[in-house]
């Protein structure tokens, strides 16, 4: 479960062997959770998150899209290649 980021409270991470859904980043912090399909940016689901924390959420995803979805796609070719 690797983490990628952590910025206000949050932690961006994914789970190891995610690789048959779209490139996506689990976020935790605050008391609530999100996942959010990041190609294009849009919440998949949301769980005891309140709606301003979920806009802020969103806007660090979008900062740092590029970050998130080239480490979701590095760590998820290295893991289908091992298979």
């Amino acid at each position: 479960m690797p983490t990628i980021l952590r910025k206000n409270g949050f932690r961006f991470f994914f789970y190891s062997r995610e690789g048959a859904e779209p490139p996506h980043i689990h976020v935790i912090g605050r008391g609530g959770e999100m996942k959010i399909w990041l190609d294009p940016i849009e919440i998949a689901a949301v769980y005891r998150l309140v709606a301003k924390d979920q806009r802020e959420v969103l806007r660090i995803t979008k900062e740092n899209v590029r970050l998130l979805l080239n480490s979701w796609k590095d760590w998820h070719e290295s893991d289908s290649e091992e298979n």
